[in-house]
Formats: structure tokens, C-alpha cells, sequence
């Protein structure tokens, strides 16, 4: 063992062209390298091709990388990202000049993750195939992203510009934010096995985590305590509390339209049904009140009710008509034999019976809901919640059966549908829990959403079917870098369910949406509501008129 380190020592040396220490880490039980000054600590257990990469990419860092960069400006996302470009760019000065060890380090990286995984960790380890293999594909946007961006820093500032390179990995950074990519820094580590933990590239200050600390916290065996029920509950994208964990229905295969092949891609988005987790989030008690106290202020009346022609209801005695009245023919008969005046309302004709109708209200439910309206403390979903729940209690406004879902995306694998309130269900107590409890998530594939819709309507009794949709943005995911891609599967979505007899229209509440909603919808199928609060009267109002329609 001493005569192995001792040989690196001297790898070190010959790379580095001063004396660089190099022992066995020991008291830790992680895989990871640490290096402090001139002195590199190499875990024991590790492979011995992975030790000739570590100690060439300490070298690197020795080389080519300013020490100690106050981090305090800095995020923990953007410090992961500052980190793995760095050690991209040091990798590459290194190679420059031996070019033998691009070997070492290609031999080292991560295997390649799933190309359907578009988590932090995942989306570094391929950035990190993308910088160091030139022959390397990816179809991710962003991974594409940042080998331009690097490439182009190369050929514009040369590879010793640091702050050049600094700059793109806050471009990337500010992406990542955009693209609602999650990062917990107690559970990253770097994907590359050989690379070390990056303290050697930051200073955090004096009130920050002591460099022993830092170290055991940056090995991969070594974890945080796991957070308490209450820190869950606290939370809106952490765990669930126990007891509470949503209830999977069901996973269904859609198409989707690609407006550049024209054509739809088939088994192309999977949509998961769910009930959410509803246990102890919000109290039934609470709900019922707020409910309660507000639905005195829903001011539109309804409007009057859709009717059909009835055969099976004959309305007799009319001034026209498509039949005779048998009994009124009878009795100008016997009113002419007496020489009286006949009544001549002599016609049948059908009657007019109220026509059935089931009206779905689709409820987005994307991250962005999530954000408060004009600066209060009460946000876009909390509004829709509650005009939901106003709708459903005050009878649907002349709905016959009334239902409410909502949706979310993480890319085309997982489109989440959860099943707030069924057609036919009263408004009770579980239900209002349900709907209270649902948290705003991910992104807004509407078409997807759509189409599994249209397929819960299309078992409705024959009548009026119809799904209206409230949403605050244009449809978009994060695997998705084509902005009229999404605009126009929702558009085909639409017209498949207008050829099944189901009639779509949308609340958007966003004042540039009209662009893209008359795209959607057409004309006279949507309503752009400038002020949230607007939205339980907006939604009353079209609710009715689709039913009436």
C-alpha cells in the first residue's frame, strides 16, 4: 500500500512539477478524493485506475484553478454547476498539455444515466460526457446547451479565463432554476468517481461548516439525519407525512402531435392517475368555513338550462305543428255540430326536455400556480381551489353531473392526473379535504391532460360534454425546448376531442395569453381573466354557458 501511494506521489510530482503529498484517506468511509493545499487525500478502497485519475485531476486544480473563491454570492445549485465546469475546464488545460491522460479521465467517468432521469446529478454526469467526449450525442437541451456555451467561451476567451467560464456555468445555473430541477446539496455527490469534493475551490466564511466537517458531509456515505414529519408537512415539494402518500390509480399511453413531422407519435406520453395525499394538510374545518364565507359572494346567477326536442313529451293543443291532435280535431267536430266556435289549435309537436350535460373543470396544477397574486399571501391555486369548490357547491350552475381534476408534468414519462372530485359525488367533507390539499408541481403538458379528460367524458350519458380548463400559462415542460410544440399537440388535442362530442374551452389567467389560447380553443371557446380574484365568477360563468350551450 505505502509503495502504491508512494508511486503516485511521484505521478504527482511528474504532473504537477513540485511535491505534492499523497496519502490514504483515512476515518471516513467515503470514495471521494479531498485535497487542501499540496496535500491529496485518496480513499484506500478505491480502483487503481481511479487513483491515477484523481491525482491527475488534484494536479489540474494545482495547475489551473484559483483557490479559496468566496462563495457567498452563490447558491448551492450554481456552486455544483461552478464546480463542474471548473473541473471540465482544468481537465482540458491538463490534456493540453499531457495529452495521455484524456484516457485516464474518460476511463473514469460515471456510467451513462437513463435518458429518461432529468435530475441534477443526471443532467451534470451527461454535461460531464458532453465536455469530455467530442463524439458524444445527447438530445438533452441543456447538456447541448452547455457544450456550446463551453465551446464557444474556448474559442472567444481561450481555456485560462476562469471568470469566462464562471459566467456560462451561472447561465446554466439560472436554467436549471427555470426548468424546476430539484437540488438537495446534503444528498449530491459529484458524479464522476475520480473527481474530489471541490472544498479546495471555495471559501464559505467563517460562520460556515468547519473544513473537517465539510469533509465528512461531501462522502457519499455519510448522511443528514432524515427530516421529521413536521419539517415534511412544512414543505411544499418535500415528502409527505406518513400515513399520507398519494394513491396511485392507474397509467395510461397517449399520442402526442409533433407539428414538424405533422404527425402523432404514438404511445408518446404516459399519463399516471392519482388521488393526492390529503391526511392532515389542511383541516376539514377550515375548509368548510372559508367555503362557506365565500360562496355568498359568488354574485353570477345561473344561466337558463340547454334544452332538447322530447319526442317522448308531446305538447297537444298548438297553433302548428307536426301532427294532429286526435282530441282537439274531436272537439271542433262536435263544437260545429252545435254550431259553435271552434278552437283551432289542432297540432302536436314535440316537447323541449332539459338537456343532460356534464362539464369537467380541468385545474392546472404546475409550479407556477403556486405563486402569490399581487403580492398577498394567498397564491393562483389557492384561488382555484376555492372557485372549484364554490362551483361544485352551488350545483355546478345548471350542470347536470359535475366533475374536477387536475394535472401536472415531469416530462412525457410522467403526466400526473389526479381525480379531485368524480361526476355524480356530492361535495362532502373528504372531498373539500382532497381539493384543499392538492400542491402545485412540475410543468403543464395540457394535451396529454386533455386527452385522458376527454376519455373520462366520453363514458358520460349522451348530452352536453364539455372540459374547461383554467390554467395561468402556455403549455410546457421540461423536455420540451420548442414553444409551439406543446401549443399545438394541445390544438390537435382539442380537435380530438371536438370529433368524440366533447367541447373544450379555457380560463387562462394571464394577460398575454390570447395568442396561444385562440390558437388552442379558436374563437369564443376561452376567457383571459387579467385579475386572479376575477376567477370564481369567470368560472361560474363559463361553466354555465357550456352547459347551456
Amino acid at each position: 500500500m505505502k509503495d502504491s501511494f508512494a508511486a503516485l506521489a511521484l505521478l504527482a510530482r511528474g504532473l504537477a512539477g513540485v511535491d505534492i503529498e499523497v496519502q490514504p484517506l483515512e476515518g471516513h468511509a467515503g470514495t471521494r478524493a479531498v485535497l487542501a493545499g499540496k496535500r491529496l487525500l485518496l480513499p484506500a478502497s478505491a480502483d487503481r485506475r481511479w487513483h491515477r485519475a484523481m491525482v491527475a485531476h488534484a494536479v489540474a486544480h494545482l495547475r489551473h484553478s484559483p483557490p479559496s473563491r468566496p462563495a457567498r454570492t452563490l447558491k448551492p445549485m450554481g456552486i455544483a454547476i461552478v464546480s463542474a465546469i471548473e473541473d471540465a475546464r482544468v481537465e482540458r488545460l491538463l490534456c493540453r498539455d499531457f495529452p495521455g491522460v484524456h484516457g485516464w479521465f474518460a476511463g473514469s467517468l460515471a456510467p451513462a444515466p437513463d435518458p429518461l432521469d432529468l435530475g441534477f446529478a443526471a443532467l451534470v454526469s451527461r454535461m460531464d460526457r458532453m465536455l469530455m467526449l467530442p463524439a458524444w450525442q445527447d438530445d438533452n437541451h441543456w447538456v447541448n446547451k452547455a457544450r456550446r456555451l463551453f465551446d464557444e467561451t474556448v474559442a472567444s476567451a481561450g481555456l485560462e479565463d476562469c471568470d469566462a467560464f464562471r459566467t456560462i456555468a451561472s447561465i446554466l445555473a439560472n436554467d436549471l432554476g427555470q426548468m424546476r430541477v430539484r437540488f438537495e446539496p446534503q444528498h449530491y455527490a459529484v458524479p464522476a468517481p475520480y473527481r474530489d469534493d471541490n472544498s479546495c475551490l471555495w471559501d464559505f466564511g467563517e460562520a460556515e461548516t468547519s473544513p473537517d466537517e465539510a469533509i465528512a458531509l461531501q462522502q457519499p456515505a455519510v448522511r443528514p439525519p432524515p427530516p421529521t414529519d413536521a419539517d415534511a408537512a412544512n414543505r411544499s415539494d418535500g415528502p409527505l407525512p406518513e400515513g399520507a402518500a398519494e394513491l396511485e390509480l392507474g397509467r395510461y399511453i397517449y399520442p402526442e402531435w409533433d407539428r414538424k413531422l405533422e404527425r402523432l407519435r404514438p404511445d408518446w406520453c404516459t399519463v399516471i392517475e392519482k388521488l393526492p395525499a390529503w391526511q392532515g394538510l389542511w383541516p376539514v374545518r377550515e375548509q368548510q368555513t372559508a367555503a362557506s364565507n365565500a360562496t355568498e359572494r359568488l354574485a353570477p346567477p345561473a344561466l337558463p338550462r340547454a334544452r332538447q326536442l322530447d319526442r317522448t313529451h308531446r305538447l297537444r293543443r298548438q297553433w302548428e305543428g307536426d301532427d294532429i291532435d286526435l282530441n282537439a280535431a274531436i272537439e271542433v267536430l262536435v263544437d260545429r255540430r252545435l254550431r259553435l266556435r271552434p278552437d283551432p289549435r289542432l297540432f302536436m309537436r314535440p316537447g323541449r326536455a332539459p338537456r343532460p350535460s356534464s362539464v369537467l373543470v380541468l385545474l392546472d396544477l404546475s409550479e407556477s400556480a403556486n405563486d402569490p397574486v399581487h403580492g398577498g399571501a394567498r397564491s393562483l391555486l389557492d384561488i382555484e381551489k376555492q372557485a372549484a369548490l364554490l362551483l361544485a357547491g352551488s350545483g355546478a350552475r345548471g350542470a347536470d353531473r359535475f366533475a374536477i381534476h387536475g394535472f401536472s408534468s415531469n416530462t412525457r414519462a410522467e403526466v400526473y392526473y389526479y381525480r379531485l372530485l368524480e361526476f355524480g359525488r356530492p361535495l362532502e367533507a373528504p372531498s373539500r379535504a382532497v381539493i384543499g390539499a392538492v400542491r402545485g408541481r412540475y410543468s403543464t403538458r395540457i394535451g396529454a391532460a386533455l386527452r385522458h379528460a376527454a376519455s373520462h367524458l366520453r363514458t358520460e350519458p349522451s348530452g352536453q360534454r364539455a372540459i374547461l380548463l383554467v390554467t395561468d400559462g402556455a403549455p410546457s415542460d421540461i423536455d420540451v425546448h420548442d414553444p409551439k410544440y406543446l401549443v399545438e399537440d394541445a390544438r390537435m388535442a382539442v380537435a380530438e376531442a371536438r370529433e368524440a362530442g366533447v367541447r373544450t374551452a379555457c380560463i387562462a389567467v394571464d394577460s398575454t395569453a390570447d395568442a396561444y389560447v385562440r390558437r388552442i380553443f379558436g374563437w369564443r371557446n376561452y376567457c383571459i381573466a387579467d385579475d386572479a380574484r376575477s376567477l370564481p365568477a369567470r368560472l361560474a360563468r363559463m361553466s354555465a354557458r357550456l352547459a347551456a350551450n
